[in-house]
């Protein structure tokens, strides 16, 4: 069984979790990485505390005391407005700090946000491509389903 911790974005600090749970029920998005027979269970789910991210250097402990074995910043942190510019940071602190991998991304990207920043300069500024290509490699009809 692979015990997993989400951090959201502050801005969507009183999100209900909706789209990521089903992702991770569905094995899509970022949670393509865990096959469908493995068992999956969300120990922790917080948001980072708002701009700059002060519950990020707590948060993570909490889930590691409940059996978090990876951390995965939603995907509210890439596709928000504008993208979190502090979600690399996140990653490597957490890593650093507490030995434990992060995955960038939770549920698939909805069509409609893709669409919206795909021309964007910031986008392309921020490599988003290379941060969470995997969630930008989504078919689009999946993508549309999670509008």
């Amino acid at each position: 069984m692979k015990k997993i911790g989400i951090i959201i974005c502050g801005r969507y600090q009183s999100c209900g979790g909706g789209k990521c749970l089903r992702a991770l029920r569905e094995r899509v998005g970022a949670f393509s990485i865990y096959p469908k027979e493995e068992e999956v269970e969300l120990v922790g789910y917080s948001y980072c505390g708002g701009c700059p991210g002060g519950n990020v250097e707590y948060v993570p402990e909490e889930m590691i005391k409940n059996g978090a074995e990876v951390i995965h910043l939603a995907t509210g942190l890439v596709v928000g407005y504008p993208p979190c510019p502090r979600i690399r940071h996140f990653k490597q602190f957490i890593e650093s700090r507490y030995g434990i991998p992060v995955e960038i991304g939770t549920h698939p990207i909805p069509l409609k946000y893709m669409q919206a920043h795909a021309d964007l300069p910031f986008w392309k500024q921020s490599n988003m491509e290379k941060l969470a290509g995997h969630l930008m490699q989504e078919d689009p009809a999946l993508q549309e389903d999670y509008n």
